[in-house]
């Protein structure tokens, strides 16, 4: 009976583990087909696909069909053949180049954080002492929130800025002085800008005393700095799109910014140490009211010799600063500067109306102040529509994609390189009534909209959002009241068997490609206004 019983358990145990691994196995297959099942399920969700685009060539993309003397043309044919969002290679770069008010409006205001981080060229890391300045910094770098914060509360406050006003006018009644001591001889108009523009900024930056002769051999060759630093930065360097090559170098764009670099870094060390060396006295800059301190004395003031922590304040930080208000403020004040004056010379019934205004506002028997400013409503709208036909940064600066994301039903992937083309917006006729057309009238109306501050994304000359221009307030303050003081001071001739042209030459700003020669003729009433 025990044999016939052990017998059988072993037969049902054989069996059971028969059973079990069949079922193993079939739990198993079943497993699989619901992981493939669920897979598949998801994998047939929709995903938005790239932008349409131009092909390009096998490794370089659509680098060779670009003419980079006159990018945001070519970027603005390629939106006419694809739309409004289209994508390109560039060597192994993916970018994206959007036209339209609404896309944009989407990507600076809805997606804000996503396309606030940058991409710089290796150019531009170089002369901004390895990105260490506001303009090219990370988003995410904690340093570069600490800077922006720097230069928006304690450098370029409205009280601040208020309180350089006297220095500012001092600066260019000077320049006025010195065109009315020569009148009859033709000015160079955007040199003319540069210089006073530059002048000013000194002031407000390191002040005019204990400058020493290398300084101010240094401050002498700004321009040509200034000029070869811009060409540099729009210059297309093969290294930047194909980062591999980086460290050969071909064409010597990293060798020729790193020599103006080193002009720049003899002239911070020498004014830091200078100002090093009078600190004790307190110094003041030449003009200005009150107690106020000059820029280098403020960023020196939060310096932390440390470079460990991530909220530390560098030197590199502060030259990063200093290069950001130096180079970027000067340029694109002198550069708009000429294109106002052309566009003005162009139209003579325009230049009339500004004159008169001139004259209803501030009277022949007296000098431009800053107090007027906001009451010169034409003028006003004559830079508003020169920056709308002349855009010093008609591409703005290149964004970058900080996470993969949809827009205007594309994907976006992370590392994007990202082109606002604000040339082709402001170009657009359904957009722009007659936008060829230099028509200062249309921004006499909503004249709170159509400000510099990004709130309307059809016009955005300094961008929106965190990344805007940071100093957006300063410039325009320096712009309007150097162009009044030019325009209500003298009334201004081209020189005898000249043409006026108005072709331009495509770098990181936009240039006059043939500088504007101009010849004064005094207005106003007293000669002494002119010496104040």
């Amino acid at each position: 009976m025990f044999e016939i019983a052990y017998s059988w358990f072993s037969r049902w145990l054989n069996a059971s583990s028969q059973r079990d691994g069949a079922f193993s196995i079939l739990f198993a297959i079943l497993g699989i087909c619901a992981w493939y099942a669920w897979v598949n399920r998801k994998s047939s969700k929709p995903i938005a696909p790239l932008p349409p685009g131009p092909r390009g060539l096998p490794i370089v993309g659509y680098l060779p069909f670009l003419g980079f003397d006159n990018l945001h043309h070519a970027f603005t044919d390629l939106a006419g053949a694809y739309g409004p969002i289209y994508k390109l290679w560039l060597g192994s770069k993916l970018t994206i180049v959007i036209s339209s008010p609404s896309l944009v409006k989407e990507a600076v205001r809805d997606h804000d954080v996503a396309f606030s981080e940058r991409d710089p060229s290796i150019a531009a890391r170089v002369i901004t002492f390895g990105a260490n300045n506001i303009v090219f910094d990370s988003y995410s770098s904690p340093s570069w929130r600490n800077k922006r914060r720097i230069l928006a509360t304690d450098m370029l406050s409205n009280a601040n800025l208020n309180a350089f006003y006297g220095l500012r006018r001092e600066k260019v009644m000077k320049t006025v002085w010195d065109v009315y001591k020569n009148v009859g001889k033709p000015f160079d108009i955007g040199e003319l800008a540069f210089l006073t523009t530059i002048n000013a900024t000194i002031g407000m930056m390191w002040g005019g005393k204990h400058r020493g002769r290398e300084v101010a051999k240094i401050e002498g060759h700004f321009k040509d700095l200034s000029s070869q630093i811009m060409v540099l930065l729009a210059r297309p360097n093969i290294s930047d799109v194909f980062p591999s090559l980086a460290r050969f170098d071909m064409q010597g764009i990293e060798r020729e910014m790193k020599k103006i670099l080193q002009s720049f870094n003899q002239l911070f060390d020498s004014v830091i140490e200078l100002r090093d060396n009078a600190a004790s006295e307190k110094e003041k800059v030449d003009g200005m009211s009150g107690q106020k301190s000059d820029f280098l004395q403020i960023l020196l003031g939060l310096h932390n010799d440390s470079e460990d922590s991530a909220t530390s304040f560098t030197m590199k930080h502060i030259k990063g600063i200093l290069m950001d208000i130096l180079v970027g403020g000067t340029d694109t004040t002198s550069t708009m500067t000429e294109w106002v004056m052309a566009d003005l010379m162009q139209h003579p019934e325009k230049m009339e109306k500004v004159m008169k205004e001139l004259c209803d506002v501030v009277g022949l028997n007296n000098t431009v102040e800053e107090f007027h400013l906001p009451s010169l409503s034409y003028l006003n709208a004559v830079i508003k529509e020169s920056f709308r036909m002349h855009p010093p940064l008609p591409l703005l600066f290149p964004r970058c994609c900080g996470q993969s994301l949809t827009l205007g039903g594309y994907t976006i992937p992370k590392g994007s390189r990202v082109f606002l083309n604000m040339w082709s917006i402001n170009m657009d006729p359904n957009i722009w009534d007659n936008p060829s057309k230099f028509q200062p009238e249309r921004f006499l109306n909503d004249t709170d909209k159509f400000d510099f501050r990004g709130n309307d994304f059809r016009y955005l000359p300094f961008g929106a959002g965190r990344r805007m221009c940071p100093g957006l307030s300063l410039g325009e303050k320096m712009l309007a009241l150097l162009l009044a003081s030019l325009l209500h001071s003298f009334e201004w001739k081209l020189p005898q068997g000249t043409e006026l042209e108005l072709s331009s030459k495509f770098g990181l700003v936009v240039k006059k490609k043939i500088p504007l020669r101009l010849i004064p003729v005094p207005r106003l009433t007293n000669p002494k206004l002119y010496k104040e």
